[in-house]
């Protein structure tokens, strides 16, 4: 059975993004990859675009490159991605492109997970402007965010039975993932220092990206707050061991080709942390864009991806069980609380909204929110 597509009016946003001028960035990118490529005759970079979806915590541009290797003509289709630029009010504190990096091409190495290749990386400002890496470009589709995949799109186009399979395909993904073995040693740079426990460390980044928000406005934001007075009282008492976390765990980072995985994009979250990190942002970026359709009473997908499908199923793949599961939801909606509080004060910088009177309202899911703090949240409905 397929959904009927309805984006109504206020589902989709008009963002502000960068102004880059692509003739400047093609010339620019020809004369460093030709500094890398070291070949006899300049590279060629043609057919360069901006992506219809693409993000705001970095800028990513498509585009093709041809250059000469021992006498052989080569050519490539590739993506950069580009730290924001200086001006661009950006959504997060640091984008660390060496670290991208580096994990994606030991995910590539060690895990068997569809992650494309990673050619080059730039960490300086110099030759763009700005730091940013180059990778293969990969073939498929993917839920967009923005108007969100509830409301329209090739997923909830899709039969029940192909749904089931993307389901049970982006679960695999994240069992896969977290299966690496010994990711300390593959994933150094990913470790805390000093012995500190993973989940603290993450915590307390998390404190202090907050705090990050609030640099300019000094607005305080109680939901928020809430949440995290809420996650100390309930913390783990034994939190599950260290896995390689993906850390932006959501099927809108998937790019599918029909109902495989073609691609495992954003892995700019990446840490060392207990696989439930990836599991609750898994289950509960899905609930928030369905609860968002429920608010414009629109069918949306209510039965992708539920929390009870999306727990068996990892279980059965894992052979794991998974533990504490309440304290990871309420932590990454507190996590993206802070994310949408920047976007939002970001959309103010630039003249598309006034601050709120109720600060809470710069969380798009403040509702939600306070019922997963208050354990009133029904996750069956």
């Amino acid at each position: 059975m397929t959904a009927e597509s309805v984006v109504p009016e206020g589902a989709e946003q008009e963002i502000k993004t960068s102004e880059t001028d692509l003739d400047e960035l093609r010339s620019r990118l020809e004369g460093r990859l030709g500094e890398r490529l070291g070949g006899a005759s300049a590279p060629r970079v043609h057919n360069l675009t901006r992506p219809e979806h693409s993000g705001m915590s970095s800028i990513s541009v498509l585009f093709d490159l041809d250059w000469t290797k021992d006498g052989a003509e080569q050519t490539a289709q590739l993506v950069a991605r580009l730290a924001p630029e200086e001006d661009a009010y950006p959504v997060f504190p640091g984008y660390d492109l060496q670290r991208q990096f580096e994990v994606m091409t030991a995910v590539r190495e060690h895990g068997g997970i569809a992650v494309p290749k990673v050619r080059w990386v730039e960490t300086s400002a110099g030759p763009l402007g700005r730091p940013f890496l180059v990778m293969d470009r990969a073939e498929g589709v993917v839920p967009v965010d923005n108007p969100p995949y509830v409301f329209t799109g090739w997923l909830l186009d899709a039969d029940d039975d192909t749904r089931r399979a993307v389901q049970s395909a982006s679960v695999k993904v994240l069992a896969d993932i977290h299966a690496i073995a010994d990711p300390a040693s593959k994933f150094p740079a990913l470790v805390a220092p000093d012995g500190q426990s993973s989940l603290r460390r993450h915590f307390e980044n998390e404190c202090a990206y907050y705090e990050w928000t609030r640099r300019e406005d000094g607005i305080r934001i109680p939901v928020l707050e809430k949440a995290f007075d809420w996650l100390e009282e309930n913390w783990p008492a034994e939190p599950s061991a260290d896995v390689l976390c993906w850390g932006d765990a959501r099927i809108g980072n998937i790019m599918y080709r029909g109902t495989d995985v073609a691609a495992v994009l954003d892995w700019e979250s990446a840490a060392l942390a207990p696989r439930e990190l990836d599991l609750g942002w898994f289950i509960f970026f899905h609930r928030m864009f369905q609860d968002i359709a429920d608010q414009f009473s629109i069918p949306g997908l209510p039965g992708f991806l539920r929390r009870s499908d999306v727990v068996a199923e990892y279980e059965r793949i894992s052979g794991v069980e998974v533990r504490d599961l309440d304290f990871y939801l309420v932590y990454a909606a507190l996590r993206h609380g802070i994310v949408m509080s920047q976007i939002m004060r970001r959309r103010v910088h630039f003249g598309e909204m006034e601050i709120p009177a109720d600060p809470d309202h710069l969380v798009l899911h403040h509702a939600m929110l306070a019922q997963l703090i208050d354990d009133s949240y029904d996750w069956e409905k």
